[in-house]
C-alpha cells in the first residue's frame, strides 16, 4: 500500500484539505489550525508530494483512490488549486465518502475553451505547457515562477510569496514526473459534467484578483450547478487562505455548519 502522508488537528465535524500542484501539507498548517478550533482537520500531502511515497502514473483515477483509502469516514472535502480538481473527481467516482466540498481558488477545467456563449474562462493552456517544457531544464526556477504567478497583483506579495517559499522548500520538491502529471491533469482534465451532477452542498471560494482561475468562472459553474454557493474575497488572488485566512475560514465555517 502506497504511505500517504496525514497531519490531523483539532475534533469535530470531519474535514479533509488537499493542496494544489508541487505544494504539500506544510502550505496549509496555519490556516489548518485556525479551523481546528471548531473541526476535525486533516491534511493530505498527495502521492509523491511532501512526505507521500510516488505513484506512478500520477494519474487523478489513482491519485483518488489513494487518499480514499487512508480517510475512512464521510467527510467535508476541501481541495485548493489542483486539489479542487481532485476533491471534484473524488465526488464523482466516491459518493458516499463525500459529505460536502468546497472549491478553494479550483474549477472543473483550468485552461480556457469556447467562443462566444460557450467560453469557458481560464488560464491560458500554453501558460501550462510553458510550465512543462520548463520543469525539464530547471525545476526549481519553474516552481518559483508557479509559485509568484499565485501572488501577482497582491498588494503584500512580499510577504505572500515568502511564507509560500518556506512553506513549499520545507520539504524537497516532487520529482519530474510527479510534477508533469499533476499539469497533465491541469490541462486535460474536465470535470464540468461531474459538477453538474453533484448532489451534496458545495462552495466555491475565488480571488478577485486571482491570475490562475479568473473570477468570471464562478457565474459558469453556478450554471453547471444552481445549488452551488459562490463567495468571492475581492482582493485575494490564489492563496486566500494566506492573504485572508480569517475571511475564508468565516467562509468555510458558515458552509460547514449550515
Amino acid at each position: 500500500m502506497t504511505k500517504i502522508h496525514l497531519e490531523t488537528f483539532g475534533q469535530g465535524k470531519p474535514i479533509v484539505l488537499v493542496h494544489g500542484w508541487a505544494m504539500h501539507t506544510g502550505i496549509w498548517r496555519e490556516f489548518a489550525r485556525q479551523l481546528a478550533q471548531h473541526y476535525r482537520v486533516t491534511c493530505i500531502d498527495l502521492p509523491g508530494h511532501g512526505r507521500s511515497e510516488v505513484i506512478d502514473p500520477f494519474t487523478l483515477e489513482r491519485v483518488g483512490a489513494e487518499l480514499i483509502k487512508v480517510v475512512p469516514e464521510k467527510s467535508c472535502w476541501l481541495g485548493w488549486s489542483l486539489g479542487a480538481t481532485v476533491v471534484l473527481d473524488i465526488a464523482g467516482r466516491y459518493p458516499e465518502r463525500v459529505s460536502a466540498l468546497i472549491l478553494l481558488a479550483g474549477n472543473p477545467l483550468f485552461p480556457s475553451s469556447g467562443l462566444g456563449t460557450q467560453a469557458w474562462p481560464g488560464m491560458d493552456a500554453r501558460l501550462l505547457d510553458d510550465f512543462a517544457e520548463h520543469l525539464n531544464n530547471d525545476c526549481q526556477a519553474t516552481l518559483l515562477r508557479f509559485l509568484s504567478l499565485q501572488v501577482n497583483g497582491m498588494p503584500d506579495r512580499k510577504a505572500l510569496l515568502k511564507a509560500l517559499k518556506t512553506a513549499v522548500f520545507e520539504c524537497d520538491a516532487p520529482d519530474q514526473a510527479t510534477l508533469q502529471g499533476g499539469l497533465d491533469i491541469l490541462k486535460q482534465a474536465d470535470l464540468r459534467p461531474v459538477l453538474s451532477g453533484l448532489s451534496v452542498p458545495v462552495s466555491v471560494v475565488l480571488g478577485g484578483l486571482d491570475t490562475l482561475v479568473p473570477v468570471a468562472v464562478g457565474q459558469k459553474m453556478r450554471r453547471l450547478l444552481p445549488s452551488l454557493e459562490l463567495n468571492i474575497i475581492d482582493r485575494a488572488g490564489h492563496v486566500p487562505f494566506l492573504s485572508h485566512g480569517s475571511e475564508t475560514a468565516a467562509i468555510i465555517s458558515r458552509f460547514m455548519d449550515e
